[in-house]
């Protein structure tokens, strides 16, 4: 068995897939700053929510209190927030719709998650060689 077969490592390199072709669309967008006519591009939003539910009826995903002094919780699991966005567009005079500025974020925000599956990536293998009773 291999990590690749792991559901949740299989679920990261996913993520870090995705996270890798918006970073080229990103890219895209900045190098295009000033081409006229351009309008900038967008991945299309994968919906975590939807794989979120579906995951929660398979396995019943619930938090469980086993102790008096744990915190309970009456949240529905498959929906943790409810998240409004902003957006805002501009649109040069030439007829550009890239924003350098939300650009900027929006690499900012996708090296940040990159880094943070990297890391859940490193600690999860650890966890493995670990159990396994390997040292890295």
């Amino acid at each position: 068995m291999t990590l690749q077969n792991i559901p949740l490592f299989q679920a990261m390199g996913a993520k870090m897939s995705y996270l890798d072709t918006k970073q080229g669309v990103i890219a895209q967008n900045i190098a295009n700053a000033d081409t006229p006519d351009y309008r900038a591009h967008e991945l299309t939003k994968v919906d975590f929510g939807s794989m979120l539910r579906e995951v929660s009826g398979r396995y019943n995903v619930k938090m469980e209190a086993t102790a008096p002094g744990h915190l309970s919780s009456n949240n529905d699991p498959a929906n943790p927030r409810n998240l409004k966005s902003r957006m805002t567009y501009e649109v040069a005079p030439a007829g550009n719709s890239v924003i350098i500025e939300e650009q900027m974020v929006n690499a900012t925000k996708n090296t940040m998650d990159y880094n943070l599956v990297t890391n859940l990536m490193r600690k999860n293998v650890s966890m493995y060689m670990t159990a396994l009773g390997k040292q890295q």
